[in-house]
């Protein structure tokens, strides 16, 4: 049984097909749909531009609005939403938020709209190998 579904989304167009998959398996479960956005702070890319409070405020702002649209989809839905932005190393967000919100399972697309990720390695890769729960990798 799953009671608790997190969509991980970094608000991409790729995202969107994650975030319908998510919302149509929250519903034919009943269960409470959870979303997340991570404002990579710890990148080295982010680290190398020097991105300002100022910057990563407006990443905040965007990363809100994102999860707040899917939160009140789901509840259109009829579903209860819980939606999350963090800051630092994505993969890393998402496995806490996983262990700490005791969610059931993952949903995300399989790449999102970084282009570094050939050099830095998948987000998506890494939550698949380290997360106790099942993730479901959507592909766009």
């Amino acid at each position: 049984m799953l009671d608790r579904i997190l969509i991980a989304t970094d608000g991409s167009e790729k995202a969107a097909a994650a975030i319908d998959h998510g919302l149509d398996l929250a519903e034919t479960f009943g269960a409470e749909v959870h979303v997340i956005y991570v404002v990579e702070t710890k990148a080295s890319y982010i680290l190398s531009i020097g991105a300002s409070e100022e910057g990563l405020e407006e990443y905040r702002q965007y990363g809100e609005g994102i999860v707040g649209e899917v939160v009140d989809r789901a509840e259109e839905r009829g579903l209860d939403g819980v939606g999350v932005v963090e800051s630092g190393k994505v993969a890393q967000q998402i496995l806490e938020y996983v262990e700490t919100a005791e969610i059931d399972t993952v949903v995300m697309a399989e790449r999102g709209r970084g282009t570094l990720e050939k050099y830095l390695g998948s987000n998506v890769e890494k939550v698949v190998q380290l997360c106790p729960q099942p993730v479901t990798v959507i592909r766009s």
